[in-house]
């Protein structure tokens, strides 16, 4: 008999230790884990085939079958950022579909990766959370064909994703170059919200835009790999703006500016990080990556944890030539990315520097 929903609701975000792409680990720590492992300098020339592997941060794996057919392979999971099980389970497959597209893939199919901790949660929570993950798949066109569940002590619910893409016009982390514009789909603040939802000081205006943002499809990946000109693309999660873009500059041996005026940011954002409403997350990514960045005098504290706040299902972000960046923005606007801007630029050197 399944045990029904109590008559006060069961509030997600407080069963876990983190939410979103929050619970990453932190990048130096990853960084740590991963280094030398002997595999990684290995598989180029153990499997020619496989095209992207581990070797610069990229969003997923590509396998070449043919040559006009690659697939891409990907998984991604975390704990609740919101109390909504249809709305974390809508963000976390969105979150998860996303690495398809930032290499500028289709999904195929996706398979669910189920963790509950049954007898906690009732049954009907937890069906609320796949359906929310299954609406994503259908808007996306594509079927969950499969899975696995575990009982767990938190929650946990995400995907693998499998896309296909034409192995000419992958995108990866390392082809950025001097001079290349940053075109950024999704505005920031995901994290900063979340820190001000566990505090209920998020206004129902800003709850619509959190969810608004963190289940929109990033679609637009596959017509921008295709688009000449385009040169390097990942998306923006939990590593935070800079921690991402960090990806693109050391993968292709360049520096990068970014205009912190420039940065499309959710309604109130700026006020909120004023406040202190902002993540562990961000504080552990500033930690991990800080000595690789310049800022310019007079940046605060508060603007500082924008650069680093851990985006849950963030934007594309894309590096073009100037011959692409109109067209780039166009791809975005169609496919309704009413925010996307341009935040900077690439420039020769191996330093990020961040201007306002």
């Amino acid at each position: 008999m399944s045990n029904p929903i109590p008559d006060q609701p069961i509030r997600l975000t407080q069963l876990s230790h983190g939410g979103g792409c929050g619970c990453k680990i932190a990048p130096a720590v990853l960084r740590e884990i991963l280094a030398d492992t002997p595999f990684a300098s290995q598989m180029a020339t153990a499997y020619p085939d496989l095209l992207v592997g581990i070797e610069h941060g990229d969003d997923a794996a590509v396998y070449r079958l043919n040559d006009e057919q690659a697939i891409v392979a990907t998984t991604d999971f975390f704990m609740p950022i919101v109390d909504d099980p249809f709305e974390f389970g809508r963000i976390a497959a969105t979150n998860a579909l996303s690495d398809v597209y930032a290499m500028g893939g289709r999904p195929l199919f996706a398979l669910a990766i189920v963790g509950m901790p049954i007898g906690k949660l009732p049954n009907e929570i937890i069906r609320q959370i796949l359906a929310g993950g299954e609406a994503v798949c259908k808007a996306a066109g594509i079927p969950i064909a499969g899975g696995h569940s575990i009982d767990a002590p938190e929650p946990i619910y995400g995907l693998v994703g499998i896309g296909v893409v034409d192995p000419r016009k992958v995108k990866k982390n390392n082809g950025g170059q001097a001079g290349d514009h940053l075109i950024l789909g999704k505005p920031l603040g995901v994290g900063i919200y979340s820190a001000a939802l566990k505090k209920g000081l998020l206004s129902a205006d800003q709850y619509a835009a959190m969810i608004a943002a963190t289940t929109q499809l990033n679609t637009a990946g596959a017509d921008l790999a295709a688009t000449a000109g385009v040169h390097a693309m990942t998306d923006i999660t939990g590593f935070g703006l800079l921690g991402h873009l960090l990806e693109i500059t050391r993968a292709s041996n360049v520096a990068a500016q970014v205009g912190l005026g420039r940065l499309p940011l959710l309604p109130g954002v700026s006020e909120l990080a004023q406040g202190g409403h902002v993540t562990g997350a961000s504080q552990r990514n500033w930690a991990s990556y800080g000595s690789e960045v310049s800022l310019a005098g007079g940046i605060a504290d508060w603007q500082q944890a924008l650069l680093t706040d851990p985006q849950t299902s963030g934007g594309l972000l894309v590096s073009c030539a100037t011959g692409a960046r109109d067209t780039v923005l166009e791809t975005f606007r169609r496919h309704g990315f009413a925010q996307a801007a341009e935040i900077g630029r690439l420039q020769a050197g191996r330093d990020v520097a961040i201007t306002v």
